[in-house]
């Protein structure tokens, strides 16, 4: 299944890698200057920032969106005197988003507030890394190792709005039973909820966990998110098994919006969630 929330999967290739763009093949033409300058092959050069030789030509021919890691270890392996890490913040491609997602994600990347209900799974923003990982290995029709590594890119690519946008306001309202599933294994669950607690610390993010068991919701209808622009209009935006559903119609917005605020007062408040989490880490 395409995980909604993440909004990955969809936008690639056959072969799993995005097309090609501008920003991608100046991008990879600049590492494989420094590359050559350096006297190293893409074998040579692949062990030394922790990617495979294929992923280094991927990324070189502009066929895939190098990971922030890969930027950082590219930079400092190369000595490229800044060149690499000012490079990438030009890349304007998002990869492996679906075609459907990327008006929402162009949204996503300069709202001011972020509401997000989920009760499949954990959204996407929230994923560490072991999670997503297991999340991808499970979709249909199977996904070959390049597709998992590209969408996993992808996801972590995107998450870095969480810390990059310190004055967004997101707000997360989870099902319990999204922590009980124990998708991946005990092991997974566990970092998985040790990345939530920790992100809960942050000022800008809210994290609230709805029971299991309550007789009234409000979210009976699905998931959704929420967004305010820096124009302070709000859209909204929901997801199904291969198709996302954007939402402008303000009386629509407002419904929304409606269902949302029911929800976070019958949510756990942010204080016992942070608690619930801690006793199911503790369990876990």
């Amino acid at each position: 299944m395409t995980d909604g929330v993440g909004g990955t999967g969809g936008a690639t290739g056959a072969n799993g890698e995005p097309e090609p763009s501008d920003s991608l093949k100046a991008f990879g033409e600049v590492v494989k200057v420094f590359r050559k300058r350096a006297l190293l092959t893409q074998e040579q050069f692949a062990p030394m920032v922790g990617y495979s030789a294929p992923t280094v030509a991927s990324i070189e021919q502009g066929r895939r969106f190098p990971p922030s890691a890969f930027v950082d270890r590219a930079e400092d392996v190369l000595d490229a005197f800044g060149v690499i890490r000012a490079a990438a913040k030009h890349l304007s491609r998002r990869p492996g988003l679906a075609s459907w997602f990327r008006q929402w994600a162009q949204m996503e990347a300069e709202a001011v507030s972020l509401y997000t209900y989920e009760c499949r799974l954990i959204p996407g923003l929230l994923q560490p890394e072991a999670y997503a990982r297991a999340s991808f290995a499970d979709q249909l029709p199977p996904l070959c190792d390049e597709q998992i590594e590209a969408q996993l890119a992808a996801r972590m690519e995107r998450q870095r709005l969480l810390r990059d946008r310190p004055n967004t306001n997101y707000s997360f309202i989870l099902e319990e039973h999204l922590f009980l599933r124990d998708t991946g294994g005990r092991a997974v669950t566990l970092e998985l909820i040790n990345h939530v607690l920790d992100l809960s610390q942050l000022r800008n993010i809210e994290i609230q966990v709805m029971p299991q068991v309550r007789q009234r919701h409000a979210g009976l209808h699905g998931p959704m998110q929420l967004l305010e622009t820096p124009e302070n209009k709000w859209f909204g935006y929901g997801e199904g098994q291969e198709h996302g559903h954007f939402m402008s119609d303000p009386k629509v917005v407002s419904t929304l919006q409606m269902r949302y605020a029911r929800m976070r007062s019958q949510a756990h408040s942010l204080e016992y969630s942070v608690s619930l989490l801690q006793r199911m880490r503790g369990a876990a």
